[in-house]
């Protein structure tokens, strides 16, 4: 059976107002996503809206958008609109490649125009509510250049045949949409040449500071011990201690203040799903099974919010340890397009959540973490049964400290 791209070819020509009209509204949505490409600085907040004006355009319910990692070239999850109950409850499904991503990534796109349910590794195995009546979808590549980024999707029930006119359209938005992640990715490039730069200032900081001030302090420490070998008066050795003092306490507050400005320290060179696994293996000595699971794009995250939920990571295993008991403790970071949640969990002895007991400040930390970086966080437990605390993060939403 040939491709709807092929079919779509040999249709009979629509009259001349009717084409008027189709052009003038394939310019209104280009317009439209153009506006919503230009107008955002986070990228997968733009391609959420692109995907909405795409679908609507095209009388479509659902659609996707996967984008290839930029340094591995796994594809992952940027967008999703109204996914089927089988896809949206379990992230995993939309993890891995699959043949439409395979196929595009191999330049084939005739073969991509038009893939239906038997052959889609993502929805071959959705059955009734699961797949929501979902059937067919089209792809598009998104690309760059020549390059391939990632692949726009739009799906839904009742499927037809799509026009030349419309899979034209779906090649210009996907060129759009490759233009606005390659700037997002430059983007990304030059915040984090800034970040080194920055971490360079600060080295020359502490250093025209911090360690200068220590030098003060250390040569009024010398002339102390010379001021007692000589015996001298009280008066001076006093005078020359309290301006060690001085000295002390001003480049104290050197530091704090240097420190208010730097990531957790494990994040330094590391996803924020490499630090999490990192935590698990510091454990592998430990009786307790400690298990990190990443699932989606461990991608980069404003500062502010990989240290938070690095900080809830380690604390809430660090209490399961403590307190528990557990013979395992499953350490999970789901990323989405629209969120970040992690998920810690034991099988230890639990606690009766609803009843206030002393010594649980550590869970009202957590949530204060939690809170200041615009997140929410969960504790569930029972006596008997295990703990899990979850944090979930919106990242479509300007996030407080971003």
């Amino acid at each position: 059976t040939q491709p709807p791209s092929v079919r779509a070819g040999r249709r009979r020509a629509p009259a001349p107002a009717v084409q008027l009209h189709s052009r003038e509204r394939e310019l209104e949505i280009v317009g439209a996503i153009a506006q919503a490409l230009n107008g955002s600085t986070e990228v997968n907040a733009a391609l959420a809206t692109a995907l909405s004006l795409t679908a609507e355009h095209l009388s479509l319910r659902t659609g996707w958008i996967f984008l290839f990692d930029n340094r591995t070239g796994s594809p992952y999850l940027a967008a999703a609109q109204e996914l089927p109950p089988g896809l949206a409850a379990d992230p995993r499904r939309m993890t891995g490649s699959c043949y439409c991503l395979e196929t595009i990534a191999a330049g084939d796109i005739e073969n991509a125009a038009g893939v239906n349910v038997l052959t889609c590794s993502r929805l071959k195995w959705l059955t009734g509510r699961d797949a929501k009546g979902l059937r067919f979808h089209a792809s598009t590549p998104i690309s760059f250049q020549g390059r391939c980024l990632g692949v726009l999707n739009v799906a839904s029930a009742a499927w037809r045949e799509l026009s030349a006119a419309e899979l034209r359209l779906m090649r210009v938005i996907g060129d759009m949409l490759g233009v606005a992640v390659e700037r997002s990715r430059l983007y990304a490039g030059s915040l984090q040449a800034g970040a080194i730069e920055e971490r360079n200032r600060l080295a020359r900081e502490i250093h025209d500071t911090v360690a200068q001030g220590l030098s003060a302090v250390a040569l009024r420490l010398d002339t102390v011990d010379a001021l007692l070998s000589a015996e001298a008066s009280r008066d001076s050795i006093r005078a020359e201690a309290a301006e060690a003092l001085r000295l002390t306490r001003q480049s104290l507050d050197e530091v704090r203040r240097s420190v208010l400005d730097l990531r957790a320290a494990p994040l330094e060179g590391r996803t924020l799903g490499q630090a999490v696994a990192a935590l698990a293996e510091r454990e592998r000595s430990s009786p307790v099974k400690v298990k990190a699971e990443i699932v989606g794009n461990d991608r980069a995250l404003p500062p502010h919010i990989e240290a938070g939920l690095y900080r809830i990571a380690q604390e809430a295993l660090a209490n399961a340890l403590r307190h528990g008991g557990p013979r395992c403790v499953l350490l999970q970071l789901t990323f989405r397009p629209d969120g970040v949640t992690l998920v810690v969990e034991d099988d230890g002895s639990g606690f009766a959540a609803d009843i206030p007991a002393p010594g649980r400040f550590g869970l009202v930390g957590l949530r204060e973490r939690a809170r200041l970086i615009g997140g929410t966080l969960e504790v569930s437990s029972a006596i008997g049964t295990g703990t899990r605390v979850a944090a979930a993060v919106p990242l479509t939403t300007r996030t407080p400290g971003a």
